[in-house]
């Protein structure tokens, strides 16, 4: 695990790598399984290594807001305070591609912000970055119109997979947005009239989105 992990956490120190592989628990986890849930406590930080998770809030009636992407090399920010301050989480996180997860034991936090400077930078960095990408979905609600909040989302989705072809229906994008398939659909078909999207059966392959 160690040469990989080197890879995917370049700023970890040598130690802080045997830590976790001497202590930490890897997980394999297929796509479609919520690994969080809110109002559940969480016991372990998750490191990934492989596939793909979504983290995204729950509205009463089920409707999901889409926050953000977890990648390879990425923690969940928000496993981080939950574990330490032991409060239940207000997110849920879903695998949406067959996902490889370190499990750290809550035990280990404190104990490694103590002992690893990088384990303490990693932390921090990781707080700040997923605050940053808050502040923008919060900027996108609040400061957007519906078709201009749509390409922010889609180029979220670009960024996130590194590919121009993005296999997700209408209805998702309306559900995580909180309005209809149809105005998704309708915004959507006005993005290809304009060259910026061209919509396929089942996916939707980005042209010029910026």
């Amino acid at each position: 695990m160690s040469t990989s992990m080197q890879n995917l956490f370049p700023s970890f120190s040598s130690e802080l790598l045997l830590s976790v592989e001497h202590n930490a628990t890897i997980k394999n986890i297929p796509a479609g399984e919520v690994i969080m849930r809110t109002g559940q406590y969480i016991k372990n930080t998750v490191l990934v290594t492989k596939g793909q998770v979504k983290v995204y809030r729950e509205g009463d009636n089920g409707e999901e807001f889409f926050m953000y992407y977890l990648q390879p090399g990425q923690a969940c920010a928000i496993s981080m305070i939950c574990a330490t301050r032991n409060k239940t989480s207000q997110i849920m996180a879903k695998v949406v591609e067959d996902a490889e997860l370190i499990m750290i034991p809550l035990s280990l936090m404190d104990q490694w912000m103590m002992e690893y400077r990088s384990w303490y930078e990693f932390v921090i960095e990781t707080y700040r970055s997923r605050f940053e990408e808050v502040l923008e979905v919060v900027d996108s609600i609040a400061f957007r119109a519906m078709d201009e909040r749509l390409e922010f989302y889609l180029k979220r989705h670009q960024e996130a997979c590194g590919c121009n072809m993005l296999k997700i229906s209408h209805q998702e994008i309306g559900t995580e947005l909180n309005t209809s398939r149809e105005v998704i659909s309708r915004l959507l078909k006005k993005m290809e009239q304009r060259g910026l999207v061209k919509l396929h059966r089942n996916n939707i392959e980005l042209i010029a989105i910026k």
